[in-house]
């Protein structure tokens, strides 16, 4: 973004608080500034992932995006990984261990200046699509899988599918991640693309299955009407929703506020 651009933008008066949400993956980091309603107030900027993909490397990527868009007063982060109050406990799409328990969440306190909220990418993808229809799964095609559930639009479960074996000792991360896809190519990848929406229908008994993510876009089935495709977009647009009063349990210990 233009420095012109940014100060631009910055002028403009827009309802607060604003948000600043980034989407970090095993391929690029995307990020943007969303009004209260969610909506982007700038143009998605990314970066590509940096590697190693270690705390130090990825935190200097979001700066460099923090600093090219307009201000905010508070960030939310999706993350592809187990993360629990702030903390990473996983990373298995970045490559390296030095994820393990690291308080992302105060990290970017610290470098932004402003109160931060992180969860599992999928979760963040989720948020920005659900509409309320019972029980709701999201699945998320990109370096890896994600998945969530939801009830009436509250977050009930991150569920880390793609460490779950699909076939032999297989992930899904393995079977049906970025790698595969490169490696079957488009049309056997589909295939297991289907296997996998039946055992999830099978698992979960959802009520809508989202599937979004970077390689959403490669799908090619005739869909159950129950199931859809969602913009990546919502990657960011969903990290709005982790400042919703019906998020707080997610960031504060039991027993403490």
């Amino acid at each position: 973004m233009s420095t012109q651009r940014k100060a631009e933008l910055q002028s403009i008066d827009v309802p607060r608080p604003v948000t600043l949400s980034i989407d970090i993956g095993g391929t690029h980091i995307k990020a943007s500034v969303l009004d209260p309603a969610g909506s982007m107030i700038a143009e998605r900027i990314e970066i590509d992932t940096p590697y190693p993909a270690d705390p130090a490397n990825v935190l200097a990527a979001v700066g460099t995006l923090a600093s090219a868009l307009p201000g905010y007063d508070r960030v939310s982060a999706g993350f592809p990984g187990v993360v629990k109050l702030g903390h990473v406990l996983t990373a298995p799409n970045l490559g390296t261990r030095a994820w393990r328990n690291f308080d992302l969440a105060t990290e970017l306190e610290q470098r932004l200046h402003v109160p931060a909220r992180v969860l599992n990418d999928a979760v963040v993808q989720g948020l920005g699509v659900v509409e309320g229809h019972e029980l709701e799964c999201v699945l998320t095609l990109g370096t890896g899988v994600g998945c969530a559930l939801y009830r009436n639009r509250r977050l009930i479960l991150p569920m880390e599918f793609g460490q779950h074996r699909a076939r032999g000792r297989k992930t899904y991360d393995r079977y049906l991640g970025n790698a595969a896809l490169q490696a079957k190519g488009r049309r056997a990848w589909n295939k297991r693309l289907r296997k996998t929406i039946d055992a999830l229908s099978s698992l979960v008994n959802y009520d809508v299955l989202y599937i979004g993510g970077g390689n959403a876009r490669k799908v090619d089935l005739d869909l159950p009407d129950n199931v859809r495709i969602v913009s990546n977009t919502a990657g960011i647009t969903g990290g709005v929703r982790l400042w919703d009063g019906d998020m707080d349990e997610h960031f504060a210990a039991v027993g403490k506020a």
